[in-house]
């Protein structure tokens, strides 16, 4: 069975954005070879990726433009991997939303979601936004969380824990940039 790996970025006070949804603070440590290409390898694990509707349109705006026409960015090979994967974005109210290989799907999350973990294939990744990724681990459909702790607070924005949710660390890299890549595993009482 397929495992949906969420990727987010985090300050140190457990925010994956501003109160507006900005995400300024990811770009404020100078940018990291080693984890960067640990993003890559966990996009090249996974041949599909789910979106929430609100991040959809600039997400796909901005790794298509950086794959079509910035060959000499030094993210080109990772937008390529994202415009190339199977892309699901979730949406109660949109029916079609463009981008290549995107597919929009208003079903029931959980319904979806379980089947999708049951295809052939790589691993599902989820990279976003707050709210989707927020009904994802309220539901337990994460089978590994990727956070990367950045060395900031902000003081208040949009968390994507609810409430108490216990989790495994299963590895920590701390990296040049001053920011943490942890990987945690949802823990389980019969674990």
């Amino acid at each position: 069975m397929r495992k949906l790996k969420l990727q987010m970025q985090m300050t140190i006070d457990g925010f994956v954005a501003g109160p507006e949804g900005e995400q300024d603070w990811v770009w404020l440590s100078p940018p990291d070879e080693v984890g960067f290409q640990k993003i890559v390898d966990l996009a090249e694990s996974s041949d599909t990726l789910l979106l929430g509707r609100k991040m959809t349109r600039p997400f796909i705006d901005h790794w298509e433009n950086v794959a079509d026409n910035m060959p000499d960015h030094p993210t080109n090979h990772l937008a390529k991997l994202i415009v190339d994967m199977r892309k699901i974005a979730f949406s109660r109210t949109e029916n079609n939303i463009a981008g290549r290989n995107l597919e929009v799907d208003s079903n029931d999350l959980i319904t979806s979601v379980e089947a999708l973990k049951k295809e052939e294939g790589k691993d599902i990744l989820v990279y976003g936004g707050a709210d989707f990724v927020t009904s994802l681990i309220d539901q337990d459909l994460v089978d590994e969380y990727y956070i990367v702790v950045n060395p900031v607070a902000i003081g208040k924005g949009l968390p994507i824990f609810n409430g108490r949710k216990v989790l495994k660390l299963e590895s920590s890299l701390a990296l040049k940039s001053g920011k943490i890549f942890n990987k945690y595993l949802p823990f389980r009482e019969n674990q």
